[in-house]
């Protein structure tokens, strides 16, 4: 509180403002001041929390019973020292029951009063959620269809299914945002749509790694859309905000279908028996139809998802996670934890020579190595290659990794070099922008060289996933470095967002672009360019690689081709949980069987000649 002292006293000591020591009337003798009543125990309230010093109030009072007994201290009893000792142990008393009522009423950390415990608790002191407004009608809808429709499709894999699900569960955080008044902005549309694009990567995509950094990049758009995050903070604790209502979630939704239940709106019992009866006629009058006609029973079979008594409890499973999921993405909406309240304290600002001086030393020693870098470009490889004694494909790999290292470490080095950064005048914003923006073009230089020694390693041995992974990565950070740059220009409020949006458009066209297919693409032009090829690596590619592979000539394609063709002979999936590359994949193999003569031991003696060729 605003009233409560800066500094401790002792309990009963007079206010220093006041002049008039508590509880003595003015018109009493003065009295020598009693000895200093030691400090308590450590566990007892500190006196600057409970007012050791007089209040305002507690001045006022003292004033005004000096004023009412005269003023001045010539009017004593003069009775005696007994007298003035027990009307000042009364006074005491008094004094002390004043203050205790004080310490209930104050608050254990008054705002003008420095935080002393961890300074992170300080920094997510304003991120909690507001309590969410009631649960729409139109919400408890969106989150039963999300549950059926996880029970009826997700049970067969992962394909244009998970897209279908996660359609009415954000129609279900649309409403439950607009019930709590938040209306959907520039970003939240862009967070949402490309949320939703990310999960169209595992309806076209039959690799499963790609896949899955598409689904977990939708996740983080997802939450991205919900929070609305527009700092670091923002952007980087935003998929957290999920897990916080793992369990609200569900309760919020719990207690708005009590309420729809209980309440003057209606009873939910009549609903779910006329649900129940439905889906009992349906069954009893389909299995009938399907058992007198069956074209009818081969369309219904294709459309209807298996629902086996054998299958009961994980379709269960699988209707209580699509409740409980749709209801968590509702409540996130309805009530998002403000992660962009978090408040990191700004790094103390160095002097110019002790920031710049290790930069400029670290960018000279970039300037030597790019100027390397050039020189190996314009002279050959050759001459490199004749003095350090190593081969073309050593060289190539030997540099890749520690460049891909370089490049990290470079962004941190520029993380830590803003955060300690000279701000007091403008020449310092000028050197800042110099140094780190000659750095960070010394870097791009490193990206580059990093993606050619990669691609002087492919030419060498092929294309791999994790060569197509790692070089796709290379040029991300090269991507990051240029919006830092621009943001040295035009300001970075941007670049938090900007850097996430660049992640998830990098993660999308890496699903679209299909690497699979672009493995075997790559691989199928070395073998007819050099006659060598990894066959026991493109038996592990998935059937997006069956329309590369089919380009080979026999007995070769159907040994690279063999691994696939068993995988989609032993799944036979519905169309909502079969990808776009194993539909291709299928026209393939049914086009151009495979070759009777490509038997185990002609595709052991191949693999071994190919590769070493």
């Amino acid at each position: 509180m605003s009233d409560t002292p800066s500094e401790a006293e002792p309990r009963g000591s007079a206010s220093k403002d006041s002049g008039v020591k508590p509880g003595i009337d003015a018109g009493e003798p003065e009295i020598p001041e009693a000895p200093k009543v030691p400090e308590g125990p450590a566990d007892e309230v500190p006196a600057a929390r409970t007012g050791g010093a007089l209040s305002k109030g507690d001045s006022a009072r003292g004033d005004a019973r000096g004023s009412g007994s005269g003023g001045t201290g010539s009017g004593g009893t003069g009775s005696g020292g007994t007298d003035v000792e027990k009307r000042k142990a009364e006074a005491r008393d008094v004094d002390t029951r004043d203050a205790d009522r004080r310490d209930a009423d104050t608050p254990d950390l008054d705002e003008d009063e420095e935080w002393d415990g961890p300074v992170v608790e300080s920094w997510f002191a304003d991120v909690q959620a507001k309590p969410p407004a009631p649960i729409r009608d139109a919400t408890l809808w969106a989150a039963l269809a999300t549950g059926i429709l996880s029970m009826l499709l997700l049970g067969d894999g992962l394909a244009l299914n998970l897209l279908l699900v996660a359609i009415p569960a954000a129609l279900g955080a649309y409403y439950a945002a607009q019930a709590a008044g938040r209306r959907p902005h520039r970003w939240t549309l862009v967070w949402g749509v490309g949320g939703l694009a990310l999960l169209s990567v595992p309806a076209l995509r039959d690799a499963d790694w790609p896949s899955f950094l598409a689904v977990l990049a939708a996740v983080a758009a997802g939450s991205l859309a919900l929070h609305g995050g527009r700092t670091w903070t923002g952007v980087l604790f935003g998929p957290i905000g999920l897990y916080t209502s793992l369990v609200t979630g569900p309760l919020w939704g719990w207690s708005g279908l009590r309420e729809r239940s209980g309440g003057a709106r209606g009873n939910v019992g009549p609903l779910v028996r006329a649900l129940a009866v439905a889906a009992v006629l349906l069954v009893v009058f389909g299995a009938l139809f399907a058992g007198a006609d069956a074209a009818f029973a081969d369309i219904l079979g294709g459309l209807v998802p298996d629902a086996s008594v054998s299958g009961g409890p994980w379709h269960a499973v699988l209707f209580v996670i699509g409740v409980v999921g749709a209801l968590v993405v509702a409540h996130t909406a309805a009530a998002p934890v403000q992660w962009d309240r978090v408040e990191v304290p700004a790094g103390r600002p160095r002097g110019r020579v002790e920031w710049a001086l290790p930069l400029i030393v670290l960018a000279a020693l970039f300037a030597v190595f790019n100027a390397v870098q050039l020189a190996v470009l314009f002279g050959g490889y050759d001459a490199v290659l004749e003095k350090t004694g190593q081969t073309y494909a050593e060289y190539a790999r030997q540099g890749f990794w520690q460049l891909l290292l370089v490049t990290l470490l470079t962004l941190l080095v520029i993380v830590f070099a803003l955060r300690w950064a000279p701000r007091d005048s403008s020449g310092d914003w000028t050197l800042v922008r110099a140094v780190l923006g000659t750095l960070c073009v010394l870097a791009l230089v490193v990206v580059a060289s990093a993606v050619r020694r990669m691609d002087m390693y492919v030419e060498a041995y092929g294309l791999t996933r994790l060569r197509t992974s790692v070089v796709t990565v290379e040029l991300w950070l090269g991507l990051v470095i240029v919006l830092i740059m621009a943001a040295g220009v035009w300001g970075a409020r941007w670049l938090p967002r900007a850097v996430l949006a660049s992640a998830a458009a990098g993660v999308l066209a890496f699903g679209l672009v299909s690497p699979d297919a672009l493995i075997a693409e790559r691989n199928v032009q070395r073998y007819e360019a050099k006659g060598s090829f990894d066959l026991d690596y493109a038996r592990g590619l998935s059937a997006d690689a069956a329309p590369a592979l089919d380009k080979l000539d026999e007995p070769l394609r159907s040994c690279a081709l063999r691994s696939i063709a068993q995988d989609l002979a032993g799944a036979d999936k519905s169309w909502y949980a079969t990808s776009l590359g194993e539909a291709r994949a299928r026209d393939v193999l049914d086009g151009r069987p495979l070759s009777p003569d490509a038997d185990w031991n002609v595709c052991n003696r191949l693999g071994t000649e190919l590769a070493y060729r």
